[in-house]
Formats: structure tokens, C-alpha cells, sequence
């Protein structure tokens, strides 16, 4: 294997980077060039992502990433970008963006499932996309825009996902990454292809659906201004890696055989397990489990679950009450804090969106009949624990539906620097925890840039680059029949 540099754009919910890979004789270095906050905000009472400003955060980490080493110019083998899942931006006559993309959290979402509903009954969304009940979803924020902004529809050619928004940008190619499609709940799993008999029902535009191509797309050459502007030599190809961020860290498990699930913890926790094919039936509706798309036509059996977006909106509102933590800070003080608390759903629906986190704990637990958290501590302690008994429940489900025990819990992405949750993981769902890489999502970005070139052969052969590349690092259960009497009261709580 050559020696090749790849350069991966990972965005996630609350902050981006720019990761330049290095791989060499069997293994990955990555170093991050940029970091930087993902930009957003609230403009005439729509939360949105501020697009213009999320480029100019991509062609900066272009310019770092030229300039990194002034003795040797980088020579870039890919350039590959990855993202949240479900938004979108629309495309108008003569190639412009139509303004900037609405953000998911937006409030405008939640009515519209069930008006969808009241036109085509849950099951049958279910059984035509397989994915997972999310206010939220694509398919609910069509709806929205149908109602609020249609001319959009009438002036918009067709629409792309974040991370196929940002290919367009850098490449001018149009299309629509697998992955990141099947965020959306537009795409029947089955078939791969967009779900049109479901979305002509509900009178939503499915001309603005355009070609989806598979994970590890070679999709075009940087186009040469932006190449120029950023200070790159050369045009390297723009390749689709698996564009939903979870996709690509699903290809960075370092994970052998067959018994074992994944959590990619971030700002969302998304726990499943990579199967051949989606499974599609009144199990999967009941527990509201989701089929996604992996690298390789694989499916990524999954539920969404709120993730440390819990403790992110706890953090900002003590700094605005002039209270600023870091996160190590915060964890520290969980630690010290008594174990097995108050106790919360994490995806209870008034917890979801932005605003003062500490005050809708503190409601959740009135409601439930719980003396609410006394301290930051246990404010985080209790978003923390309840997390890891979320991660027990979500496990049951899934070795229900499959028939099989679990053995093994990966934990990859940002959350795994978090090692109080990773113990309380362990704890909670009486398995071993393996957590790392924390990279996890640009490393799989990288390898799928690499696999789509050729550089490496198979998603075998990625994983076993992950296991030569990065450090992990084992938790084993303990105290568990503590964990149990305070799951049983978490299952009192939560239903």
C-alpha cells in the first residue's frame, strides 16, 4: 500500500473538523487541521444552519490543511464530507442554493407527523421506509416547508442532503450519498430507492429526488477555483464517503465477529447492530427501530437515542446563568456526585429541543414524582445515568428482535472520552464495553475514500487498519445489582 493523505470534513450537530488522514503501511494517522463551531441560528423564527458560514469553515480547513507542511505540499488522494442526518438544502434554476438549510431542532417539525398520519397510517410510513418515528425526519420537514414556504417547491429543481450539498459545492456534481439518504425516511430499504408510491400519496415532490449513489462514490475532481482560492495544487477527487456520520463510523468499529452492537456516541447516541438486510415487521414498529444504510448496502439496525445533547444543553444554560464548566469539569463532579438518583427518559419530547435544560429536568422529575437533582453534579449525573439505562433498554430490544444474545458493546466517536458513562454502560447493561476510536467517524470517512480508490480492499481490511491504528480501552460490569434495582425504577418511570 502507497503512502496517500485523505481529508475528511466531519460535521456534527454542535462543532466540525477537518481531519487529514495518513495511511501507510497498514495504518491510519489522523491529524485535525480545523476545528470549529458548527454555525447556526435562530432568523425570523426559524432555526437554521448558517451555510454560507459552513463554507467558508470547509474552504478554511482546505487552506490549513494545503499549508500544514510547508516543506511538503499535501498531494490529496480524496476529499470526502459527512454530516448530521435529515437536512437538506434546495437547489433552484442555474445550480443556486435557495437559501440556508432549516435545522432540524426546528419547531415548525413537530405538528407534522401526525397531520401525516391523519393521510397515510403509521404502519404503512413503516412498512414503505423501515426507519424510525423522529419528529423531525425528512419526510416531516417536507411536509412542513409544503405548508409554510411552498414556493420553494415551485422555484427548487431538486434537493440535497448536507453532506451531498457540500460535495456539490466542492465538485459541482449532484447526487444523493445512500447513507444519508436513509436518514430520511423517503427510502424504501428494501429496494435502496426512493419510497415515490409513499410520497406521491402525500402530494410531496419527489422531482426533487435525484440519483442516490452508493457509499465510496467517486463523485468528480475539486473544482479548480475553489482548489485555487484555498491554495491546493492540484484537483483531487470529491468521494461520497458513507455521508451520514454514524455510516462512517460504523466502518471505523474495530470490532471481529459476530456478536457485538455499536453505540456512536455524540451529541445523539445511535446504538445498533450491521446486518445484511433491514428488518421490517410489527416488532421493529413497536420498539420504533430503524433501518438505515451502511457502507456496502449493509443496514444499520439502530434506535436514535438523545445522546449527551442532554449535558451539552445543560453546559449552555450555566453559562448563560454565568456558570461556565468544561465538560471534564462537569464529569468530575457527576463522579463525586451520590450514585442512582432521579432518573429521566432522555427521549422525552420537551427534552428535545433547545432551551433551559436543567428546568425540564427538574419538571420531568415532578412529574414523575422524584426529588429533582439539588446540584450541577447530579444534573449531569442524572442525564448520565439515565443515558446508560436507555443503552440496557435499547439492548433488550435488539437481542429480542434478532433472537441472540450481545456480548460486546463498541462505543465510538467523541462520547468515548466520556469514561464515567462508558463504566455506567458497562454497569447498567451487565456487558463488556470496548470504547474507541474517538475519531471514529473521520477515520471510516478516510477508509471509505480509500476502499472507493482501491487503497484498501474490503471493510475487513479497513477495521483490521482501526485495530492497528487506534487504542481502546475495556470496561467490565460492576455493582450489578445496583444497576438492576435502579433499571427496574428507570422501567417504572419510562414505560
Amino acid at each position: 500500500m502507497a503512502d496517500q493523505d485523505f481529508l475528511a470534513f466531519d460535521f456534527g450537530a454542535e462543532s466540525g473538523r477537518a481531519v487529514l488522514g495518513h495511511l501507510a503501511a497498514g495504518k491510519l494517522s489522523l491529524d485535525v487541521t480545523h476545528r470549529f463551531a458548527n454555525p447556526n441560528g435562530l432568523m425570523n423564527g426559524r432555526l437554521q444552519w448558517n451555510l454560507l458560514a459552513q463554507w467558508e469553515e470547509i474552504k478554511v480547513g482546505l487552506r490549513k490543511t494545503a499549508g500544514s507542511n510547508a516543506a511538503k505540499p499535501v498531494k490529496l488522494a480524496g476529499i470526502g464530507v459527512d454530516t448530521w442526518g435529515v437536512d437538506f438544502g434546495l437547489i433552484g434554476p442555474g445550480g443556486d442554493v435557495l437559501g440556508n438549510p432549516t435545522m432540524y431542532r426546528d419547531g415548525r417539525h413537530a405538528p407534522m407527523m401526525d397531520q401525516i398520519f391523519t393521510r397515510v397510517p403509521r404502519g404503512k410510513v413503516f412498512d414503505a421506509t423501515g426507519v424510525q418515528f423522529m419528529v423531525f425526519n425528512t419526510l416531516y420537514q417536507l411536509e412542513a416547508m409544503r405548508q409554510f414556504t411552498p414556493r420553494l417547491f415551485e422555484m427548487a429543481e431538486s434537493l440535497l442532503f448536507m453532506p451531498d450539498l457540500f460535495h456539490y459545492l466542492l465538485s459541482g456534481r449532484q447526487a444523493i450519498e445512500f447513507s444519508i439518504a436513509s436518514t430520511s425516511q423517503m427510502l424504501d430499504p428494501r429496494t435502496g430507492q426512493w419510497a415515490t408510491d409513499l410520497l406521491k400519496s402525500l402530494d410531496l415532490p419527489v422531482h426533487l429526488l435525484g440519483e442516490i449513489v452508493p457509499s465510496g462514490t467517486v463523485l468528480a475532481n475539486l473544482k479548480s477555483d475553489v482548489a485555487t482560492e484555498c491554495g491546493l495544487t492540484d484537483t483531487p477527487p470529491i468521494i461520497a464517503p458513507a455521508s451520514h456520520d454514524t455510516a462512517s463510523a460504523i466502518v471505523a468499529v474495530p470490532a471481529e465477529g459476530g456478536s457485538w452492537c455499536y453505540i456512536s456516541s455524540g451529541t445523539w447516541s445511535l446504538m445498533g447492530v450491521e446486518l445484511d438486510a433491514p428488518i421490517i415487521n410489527a416488532q421493529s414498529l413497536a420498539l420504533n427501530y430503524t433501518n438505515e444504510g451502511g457502507y456496502g448496502g449493509t443496514t444499520r439496525f439502530l434506535k436514535n437515542i438523545m445522546g449527551l445533547w442532554l449535558v451539552q444543553e445543560c453546559r449552555r444554560q450555566w453559562v448563560r446563568d454565568g456558570q461556565d464548566h468544561t465538560y471534564a469539569e462537569l464529569t468530575q463532579m457527576a463522579t463525586d456526585a451520590p450514585a442512582h438518583g432521579p432518573l429521566i427518559d432522555p427521549d422525552d419530547a420537551p427534552l428535545l429541543s433547545p432551551g433551559n435544560m436543567p428546568a425540564k429536568i427538574e419538571a420531568f422529575c415532578q412529574r414523575t414524582k422524584q426529588s429533582p437533582p439539588a446540584s450541577k453534579g447530579q444534573f449531569v449525573r442524572c442525564c448520565l445515568e439515565s443515558l446508560a439505562h436507555t443503552y440496557r433498554k435499547t439492548l433488550e430490544g435488539l437481542e429480542h428482535v434478532l433472537g441472540q444474545r450481545i456480548d460486546v458493546i463498541h462505543i465510538v466517536g467523541g462520547g468515548t472520552q466520556n469514561e464515567l458513562l462508558n463504566q455506567m454502560t458497562a454497569d447498567a447493561c451487565n456487558r463488556s464495553v470496548i470504547a474507541g476510536p474517538v475519531e471514529a467517524t473521520a477515520a471510516g470517512n478516510i477508509l471509505t475514500q480509500a476502499m472507493a480508490i482501491g487503497s484498501v480492499k474490503s471493510l475487513a481490511d479497513a477495521r483490521a487498519i482501526v485495530r492497528n491504528s487506534f487504542d481502546v480501552k475495556r470496561y467490565e460490569p460492576t455493582d450489578v445489582a445496583a444497576w438492576q434495582s435502579a433499571y427496574d425504577k428507570f422501567r417504572s418511570i419510562t414505560g
